[in-house]
């Protein structure tokens, strides 16, 4: 019996998640803010799992640090922005979505952003792919700077629209998205105890997977396969390595390559070719370029120095 695929309902456009809130149409097709307190918003027709076709950014007021971490987050409770860019999936089948309920709701089609600089920008920003066990927790002063453009952005959606609208709206979600950058680099900081604690789970993982030869079936570890262990996304663990190491994930786990690499050439008579083989590479040419490229000499160079 074959398994089921999964179809996640698609929100093609913002009419469609306002017709799901139980609201009219938005006043602009291509942007839209939803603040809860003036708007009685219905979240039963609300698909438990969907897909946005247009970026996503709430405030929900009950945001938890120990949602996922038990007590090593060093965090605050009063809420936090979530992130969500198009073709993502929102949600999961089962869970229960009255407690997700946002105080504000910014939804911004791509092409609202068309022929503006921040229309490349926006794909820059790694934390619209986190999920959402890895929101922006604020603090009180965070929060306040946070809404308080959400309640400009508000106030221009809400007023007469002329030449300057657009403009001034753009700059807004810019400021926004500058100041989440800002308060997620205090985040990693601020759970500095937590992601010292993923630090160690990574070398844990690295280390398992090198001593029990899954190198050699998996080929070279990725990013992906760490981030499903650690159980976070691949982004955050990128931006959390580079707020604590300077470095992404993609840079850490070449360098645990070229430490094993180095261990391997310096320590057993593997010829080169088995050594790559032995780290997941499929071709010991791209060993041998990696090598070469992170220690400014070729393997066979690195194990003559031995001799």
């Amino acid at each position: 019996m074959k398994n089921q695929e999964i179809v996640h309902v698609k929100m093609e456009s913002l009419s469609d998640m306002h017709r799901a809130f139980g609201l009219p149409a938005p006043a602009h097709p291509l942007i839209s803010f939803i603040n809860a307190a003036t708007n009685r918003v219905i979240l039963s027709n609300l698909p438990h799992a969907h897909v946005l076709h247009f970026y996503k950014i709430s405030y929900k007021p009950g945001l938890s640090g120990k949602l996922k971490y038990g007590q090593d987050y060093y965090d605050f409770d009063e809420g936090g922005l979530l992130f969500a860019a198009p073709n993502q999936v929102i949600g999961n089948h089962g869970t229960n979505d009255a407690e997700a309920c946002s105080e504000y709701t910014l939804l911004i089609h791509p092409d609202f952003l068309w022929n503006y600089p921040l229309a490349k920008k926006i794909k820059q920003y790694g934390f619209f792919s986190y999920s959402a066990n890895e929101a922006l927790h604020l603090s009180e002063k965070e929060k306040t700077t946070i809404i308080s453009i959400f309640k400009i952005i508000e106030e221009e959606l809400n007023s007469r629209i002329d030449d300057f609208s657009q403009d001034v709206i753009i700059s807004q979600i810019e400021l926004l998205l500058n100041y989440a950058n800002r308060f997620y680099k205090r985040q990693f900081i601020t759970r500095k105890v937590v992601s010292n604690g993923l630090l160690q789970k990574l070398e844990d993982i690295f280390d398992e997977y090198f001593t029990s030869d899954k190198s050699s079936s998996l080929g070279i570890p990725t990013v992906q396969y760490l981030s499903e262990k650690l159980n976070i996304s691949p982004s955050y663990l990128s931006d959390m390595l580079r707020s604590l190491t300077g470095q992404n994930a993609q840079h850490l786990i070449h360098r645990k390559i070229i430490e094993q690499a180095k261990e391997k050439l310096s320590a057993t008579r593997l010829s080169v070719s088995e050594v790559a083989y032995q780290l997941g590479f499929e071709h010991p040419q791209s060993f041998n370029k990696l090598f070469k490229a992170k220690t400014k000499t070729s393997p066979l160079e690195f194990r003559k120095s031995f001799n």
